[in-house]
Order: structure tokens, then C-alpha cells, then sequence
């Protein structure tokens, strides 16, 4: 796809984009030359800049309508949904899942309806979603063919994906993110792991056997932007890295890293007291998915082997 001009930008509305993919992902699409929209919840502000460079333009938005922004989707060249509660930050009481589903079925509903009455489409819309599709599939590798399994983690992906599909109808390519555990610098899953074995004590978790379907985030952005510019890019895609690793694995590479021991199992039982459903979803579970038609697509890898991601993140 020919390159967007930066004196006549497309524009792209992301939802999610003050996140910790969101904010990577918007200064790419950037410097890429697009004029990027965030919808959040703060205020509105226009584009701006930090030492880090430029800052995309901020819209209100109050997560489930098209108020106050709806007409900014009449002509956008696309439209990225990554708006959710984080899964990861407590217990799941029965209040709180219903806040992580509801977040993200609002957010994709408000998007579709701004699609919907946009007199001119956007050309792609790009659907946040998670490995959490495929539910526990303990050593199966499984790719984008595979079905859905079980479980509150798929519920919430089967309606965060159903949220939007309908854009399909209305002649818009539809793109599904199914994101495995993005390794960055400052937040996520990998923020929450050094601790421990900046203690000395770090060690997998429950047996260890549990596949982490990860990705470096210099990956998982590249990724984003490679579908939202492909136009034969359409349905589902895995954004995990080919490389599949256990859990024990994946501390004895971080332990590695950080010059620290892969130490002590943290027994299950213990996890399902302190957190309850999240651990037997989220921590003892596993999967194994592969990035197959992200592959096929002819996308490439810059950290396709988890040692040296992690070197990278380390360093």
C-alpha cells in the first residue's frame, strides 16, 4: 500500500490509545504519517509533543456512544478498537467481570454505530481481542482454524469480536487482534514479573507447564500497522510470536536476563486463594497459539526467540 502523505494524512481513531499498546501503536502510526484521533475518557486536548515526540490528538468520548466524536469516523481511513478494563489488575468479583465485558462490548458497539452512519466508510477496522479465544489448551498448538474454548477469558474475546463484526456488512475490512502477553518497557505483564526476582524470588508459577503465548512489543506494533496497511488482510490474527515456551521456560529466560535464579515453584493452591478465579484462568492455564496467518501474510519477525527478546528488554 502506497505510503500516506504526511501533507494530506489518513486518519486513524483509536480507542484504547492512551494504553500501553495504545500509546506505542499511535506514535508509529505518526511517524508512519497518519493524523491519529484518541478516544478517552479525560479531556480533550489537540496534538501536542513531549520529549518523546509528537502526541495524537485527544477526544472525549464516554465509552459506549458515538457522542461528541461519532462524526469523525465519516471518512477516517480506519478505525482501531482497543478500549477495555484491564483484566489483570484484581480478583474478579462478579462486579468486575461484568465491568471487563461490558467495557470492551460498549466500546466496539459505539464504534460500529459510528461506521454505521458514516457517509463514507472508514477502509478497515481493526478489532482488539486475545489468546484467551482458544481457553486452556495445555501442550496443543493451536492457529487461527482453531475453535473456541471455554472459560470467562473466551467469553469476553467471542462478544469483544462480535461487538464490531457487523462492519463487515457495511463493506468495511475487518481485522481481529488475538493478542498473546505483549513484553514491554514500563508496564504489563512483564513489569509485574521483575519484582519478584529483583527479590531473589521468582520462580514459575503452579507446575510451570502452561504455554505463554508472548510478544515483544516492538512486534506486536509492527504487526498492528502491517494488517491496518495490508488490504488482503481481513478475520483473525494471531499476534504471539512463532516461538512457543512454558512457563518454567519463560522464568528460566528472565532469570537468565536479570542475572537472577528461576527459584521456587508458587504452589496453585496458593495462587487460587489469593486470587481466585483470575489464577485458574489467567496464571495456571496455558496456550499455545501460533501466529500462522500472520506468517502466511509475509510478516516478519525482529524478535521471533524470547532469550533474546528479553535481553533486548533488559538491556
Amino acid at each position: 500500500m502506497k505510503e500516506p502523505s504526511h501533507d494530506n494524512p489518513k486518519s486513524v481513531i483509536v480507542s484504547g490509545g492512551s494504553g500501553f499498546i495504545g500509546k506505542p501503536l499511535c506514535r508509529a502510526l505518526m511517524a508512519g504519517g497518519y493524523r491519529v484521533t484518541v478516544l478517552t475518557r479525560g479531556a480533550s486536548r489537540p496534538l501536542s509533543a513531549d520529549p518523546e515526540g509528537a502526541l495524537p490528538e485527544y477526544v472525549t468520548w464516554d465509552g459506549h456512544s458515538g457522542a461528541g466524536w461519532g462524526h469523525l469516523a465519516d471518512g477516517a481511513h480506519a478505525l482501531v478498537n482497543l478500549a477495555g478494563e484491564g483484566i489483570a489488575e484484581g480478583r474478579w468479583t462478579p462486579e468486575r467481570k461484568s465491568r471487563i465485558l461490558q467495557s470492551r462490548v460498549h466500546a466496539g458497539q459505539a464504534m460500529l454505530a459510528a461506521v454505521a452512519q458514516a457517509a463514507v466508510k472508514p477502509r478497515v477496522f481493526i478489532q482488539g481481542s486475545g489468546v484467551g479465544y482458544y481457553g486452556d489448551t495445555g501442550d496443543e498448538a493451536v492457529d487461527e482454524s482453531s475453535p473456541p474454548g471455554s472459560g470467562f477469558l473466551t467469553d469476553v474475546c467471542l462478544e469483544w469480536e462480535a461487538s464490531t463484526r457487523a462492519v463487515e456488512d457495511l463493506g468495511v475490512r475487518w481485522v481481529v487482534l488475538r493478542m498473546g502477553l505483549v513484553m514491554g518497557r514500563g508496564g504489563g505483564v512483564l513489569q509485574k514479573m521483575l519484582t519478584p526476582f529483583r527479590l531473589f524470588v521468582g520462580g514459575p508459577l503452579g507446575e510451570g507447564n502452561q504455554g505463554i503465548p508472548w510478544i515483544h512489543m516492538e512486534d506486536a506494533v509492527r504487526a498492528i500497522v502491517f494488517l491496518l496497511e495490508n488490504e488482503a488482510a481481513a478475520g483473525p490474527y494471531n499476534l504471539t510470536a512463532p516461538e512457543a515456551v512454558s512457563n518454567l521456560d519463560f522464568c528460566r529466560y528472565l532469570g537468565r536476563a536479570m542475572s537472577r535464579p528461576c527459584g521456587l515453584a508458587v504452589p496453585a493452591a496458593a495462587l487460587r486463594l489469593a486470587m481466585g478465579e483470575l489464577a485458574d484462568e489467567l496464571l495456571l492455564s496455558g496456550c499455545r497459539a501460533f501466529p500462522k496467518r500472520l506468517v502466511e501474510l509475509g510478516f516478519e519477525f525482529r524478535h521471533p526467540r524470547l532469550a533474546e527478546a528479553l535481553k533486548e528488554l533488559m538491556a
